[in-house]
């Protein structure tokens, strides 16, 4: 039987989410050993207190959620987000330089997070697809291959649309079996969970997982 919960990436980023909310929320990945709390980099010491002994993972976001940021800027937060416990990186591409054809831009972007976070965290690419054609959705993935990235991630969630299962058999087909693929945003159910898995993803980003997980006991009970 598939263990969902280890699938699943515990979401919180919300611009007004509390320390009160966030504690919340590493207690319910405490709770469902969930594979980790994606949360926003101010509370990654929080969030790394709370869950210290736990096989939970402390999941932060980098240029989030545009992107745009300097590469500098980009690094720079890695590096702190780490020292304060972050295991996880999820960063945002520069799509602006990804629709402008500059690659050396986006993979030195990329590159600049990874060499940071290299032998101490997990390096996933968000490349907001949703924003992207399919030849751009393959170069950014190309890309982040490249680069030495662990994951390619389809969203941010903050942009016009979410995962797609067919964004997932895209991103899979291009890196490969030896690489992971978050499918992340407008993972509601346990449904949308089983075919984003099917597609290909080996991590699910949402705020929904407790309600997924409840989901899955109750057909169990049926």
């Amino acid at each position: 039987m598939i263990n969902y919960a280890k699938y699943i990436d515990h979401t919180l980023l919300k611009p007004e989410a509390t320390q009160e909310q966030i504690a919340h929320l590493c207690m319910e990945a405490k709770r469902y050993q969930f594979a980790s709390v994606c949360i926003n980099s101010t509370w990654v010491k929080v969030a790394a207190n709370t869950l210290k002994g736990t096989d939970v993972k402390i999941c932060t976001v980098i240029g989030f959620p545009l992107g745009a940021t300097a590469t500098a800027v980009k690094a720079f937060e890695a590096e702190d987000a780490i020292k304060n416990g972050a295991q996880e990186i999820d960063m945002v591409i520069n799509i602006g330089a990804l629709k402008s054809k500059n690659n050396d831009r986006v993979l030195n972007d990329i590159k600049a997070v990874v060499n940071v976070a290299e032998g101490r965290a997990l390096v996933k690419v968000i490349i907001e697809t949703c924003l992207l054609t399919d030849e751009e959705k393959r170069r950014a993935s190309e890309l982040s291959v490249s680069a030495g990235a662990d994951y390619v991630k389809t969203s941010t969630g903050f942009s016009i649309s979410g995962a797609t299962p067919e964004d997932v058999r895209l991103m899979r087909e291009v890196v490969g079996s030896t690489m992971g693929v978050k499918a992340s945003g407008g993972v509601r159910s346990l449904e949308d969970v089983q075919a984003m898995i099917a597609a290909g993803a080996s991590r699910i980003g949402t705020s929904s997982g407790v309600k997924i997980i409840q989901e899955l006991t109750s057909e169990v009970d049926d």
